[in-house]
């Protein structure tokens, strides 16, 4: 691959609904530019983006793939990202290393739940962006109809679509493009650009001059001239079309068919003509050491990359994918990485094209490439020059709301359970774990079950670690309502020395602390060296819970009386009757269970919001308001988590995958007696056959 430099370069997103045709348009520009010499095919499992095992297996893509296509004398790094809404955190991190996004949308189903998602992503970047109206070849493709649906959905935002290409013929007739912007026709079969069909001239002069006027938007200069002579060259259009898109505003609408190679080389065309190239893109800027700074694309300015993705293969090692902002990287050069404060040497520099490798000597500003077996960098770490250090601010990734509880498989898994998961969840921003201090379970959280299973069959493959799955356990409280008193004497007496302990204590609620322990002793009944143990095996229980299992806060325990034996008294027969006696004052004293609420905010289109209020109110959610943003409706809720458990899933079959929600914890409340009760009768058999065993 030859070397190119900053203003020679492009890179793009191609971002859509799952199933639009993202991947085999990636494979139609590989063809078309000659770097591959034959089509793949995703049911084959044979296209350069679907390389994964997992991909193939599934014929979906799950990660985002970088595919550099060489195209007169520029280079496009195209990333091919995921359309599935479990995989959204590919989605963010393939834009945060782009300078422009291609939205395609399928020419039968128009604008669908993916383009909407990967849209308000796009947006969320200011990124300058294309529709393209893929699959034209299909049965039932419109290409108007899709059109006015771009057209509604992008005005919600305050942009106009325009047309740049109108197709040739739709369905199985469909046979090539006319290009607005150059005048002439591009047919599928390669041939050279010709006439425009004598039937299509009307439509093609209208498009012609809704371009000019959007062109002439772009700059005051061509405004005047556009006013003075009704019309503009085809240079000073396309300079105009620049400006409006590079400012978002204005959103260009292609048409093709990847599968077939139809309008392949035009929208590459479009793509060198009017995405900006890293000199104009969107401006990045890092945190320096005053504040902070903007990001020049040139070699010569202080080295900023940002690591957009990391894969770890037990073949390759790990794979770090990074994006040049500023500076210039050599092979075997050494890099500083900020976040980690450590020092990356580089060996083994590539840019990536598929799962092919092509050895790289030097990475220049604007370009993207990847290095491997690194030992500390992980996605979302930047590369600068100890002298100069710069942190790029990692992008907002969606919160992981889908929960399960992992346990391993074997016990030889168990010992690699803790960075296996952390391995994973450095590759993939949307995955947390954690050990949950209450359940003492460990959690993992991702953005749905398929994303969570891609994961953990990740952990098999590639790590050799086995997991199981369960749902978790809602991290419940247990507390007290009112005062009550209990004693407890303990005795035991089976030859030899013997054990004897009386405690007489009171328990009462303590909204101000977790735990008080005091006493009120007088006289010489029971000494004060034993109100450590009693202390030590009431705390005890406190943590493992006194009647379900949980752990139970905010108590007040007074010791007043109690009896001791000159020989048979010990601390272990305190730390035994403080247990028993208090676990009996806790049956008197009004026992509840307090569950954790969580405050949700569901974002749904107007017409899903009286079933998802209907359903919120199922789940024992109270409702504290709704707003409206972008013809949808956001309402807040405070809904107890135990009730959220699925509602990722849940929420996507209500709306069809449009609603999505955020949640954080807000406060504990009591669970209500029926649905306490059976949390405790679960609790009783639970120790029952633990006690059986």
């Amino acid at each position: 691959m030859k070397e190119y430099t900053t203003e020679f370069l492009r890179n793009i997103a191609l971002v859509s609904h799952g199933g639009a045709g993202k991947t085999m348009m990636a494979e139609s520009f590989l063809h078309a530019t000659k770097a591959t010499t034959r089509l793949g095919k995703i049911e084959d499992g044979t296209t350069a983006s679907d390389y994964d095992d997992e991909e193939q297996r599934r014929k979906i893509s799950i990660y985002t793939s970088v595919l550099p296509i060489e195209y007169r004398d520029h280079k496009i790094n195209v990333l091919d990202a995921p359309g599935y809404t479990d995989f959204v955190g590919e989605i963010v991190s393939a834009l945060s290393a782009a300078d422009g996004a291609v939205v395609l949308v399928d020419a039968v189903s128009g604008i669908e739940v993916g383009t909407e998602i990967a849209w308000r992503y796009v947006e969320q970047f200011k990124l300058p962006r294309f529709f393209v109206i893929n699959k034209m070849d299909r049965d039932n493709a419109n290409f108007e109809q899709t059109y006015a649906a771009i057209e509604e959905f992008v005005k919600a935002y305050g942009k106009r679509a325009v047309k740049v290409q109108l197709p040739i013929g739709e369905k199985a007739g469909f046979k090539g493009v006319v290009d607005v912007i150059g005048m002439k026709a591009y047919m599928g079969d390669g041939s050279a650009a010709s006439e425009i069909p004598a039937d299509l001239k009307d439509a093609v002069e209208e498009a012609r001059f809704q371009l000019v006027e959007a062109a002439a938007e772009g700059d005051d200069e061509l405004m005047e001239k556009y006013l003075e002579n009704g019309s503009l060259t085809d240079e000073e259009m396309v300079r105009g079309l620049k400006a409006v898109v590079h400012s978002a505003n204005f959103i260009p609408v292609f048409c093709a068919a990847g599968g077939h190679e139809i309008g392949t080389l035009p929208l590459l065309n479009a793509i060198i003509d009017l995405i900006p190239s890293p000199l104009n893109a969107v401006k990045r800027v890092a945190q320096g050491k005053n504040g902070e700074e903007v990001l020049k694309p040139a070699d010569t300015e202080p080295l900023a990359a940002y690591v957009w993705k990391t894969t770890a293969d037990p073949f390759v090692g790990r794979m770090t994918y990074f994006r040049v902002f500023s500076g210039s990287i050599q092979a075997d050069a050494h890099m500083w990485n900020q976040n980690k404060g450590a020092d990356e040497r580089v060996s083994g520099l590539h840019f990536q094209r598929g799962k092919e490798a092509i050895a790289a000597k030097v990475v220049h500003a604007g370009d993207i490439a990847s290095v491997s077996k690194l030992n500390v960098t992980a996605t979302g770490d930047t590369f600068c020059d100890k002298a100069h250090p710069l942190t790029i601010e990692k992008p907002k990734f969606p919160a992981a709301l889908y929960r399960v509880a992992v346990t391993p498989k074997s016990q030889a898994d168990a010992a690699k359970i803790t960075p296996t998961l952390t391995r994973l969840c450095e590759e993939d921003m949307t995955l947390i774990w954690q050990n949950d201090p209450i359940t003492h379970e460990t959690v993992l959280q991702g953005m749905g079950d398929q994303h969570i299973d891609v994961a953990l069959h990740r952990a098999q493959v590639k790590f050799q670690v086995g997991f199981t799955t369960h749902e978790p356990r809602v991290p419940y409280r247990e507390g007290i309502t009112r005062k009550a008193s209990a004693q407890y004497r303990h005795k035991k007496q089976s030859g030899g020395a013997g054990q004897f302990g009386e405690v007489h204590l009171r328990i009462e609620p303590l909204p101000t602390a977790d735990f008080e322990f005091t006493d009120e002793l007088v006289g010489m009944n029971l000494s004060k060296s034993y109100l450590p143990p009693i202390e030590k095996g009431i705390k005890a229980t406190m943590e493992r819970g006194a009647f379900a299992g949980y752990p139970m806060s905010n108590v007040k325990v007074i010791v007043y009386d109690g009896k001791e034996h000159e020989v048979d008294s010990k601390p272990v027969a305190f730390e035994i009757a403080g247990r028993e006696a208090f676990k009996l004052a806790v049956q008197d004293a009004g026992p509840v269970l307090f569950e954790p609420i969580m405050t949700i905010r569901v974002t749904v289109p107007d017409a899903n919001m009286g079933d998802v209020m209907s359903d919120l109110n199922t789940r024992r959610g109270r409702v504290q308001g709704t707003d409206s943003e972008h013809g949808n409706t956001v309402i807040v809720a405070h809904v107890p988590m135990a009730e959220l458990l699925r509602y990722t899933t849940q929420l996507r079959s209500i709306t069809g995958g449009r609603g999505y929600f955020t949640m954080e914890f807000d406060h504990y409340d009591t669970v209500p007696a029926h649905i306490m009760g059976p949390i405790i009768e679960a609790h009783k058999k639970e120790m029952e056959a633990k006690k059986d065993e």
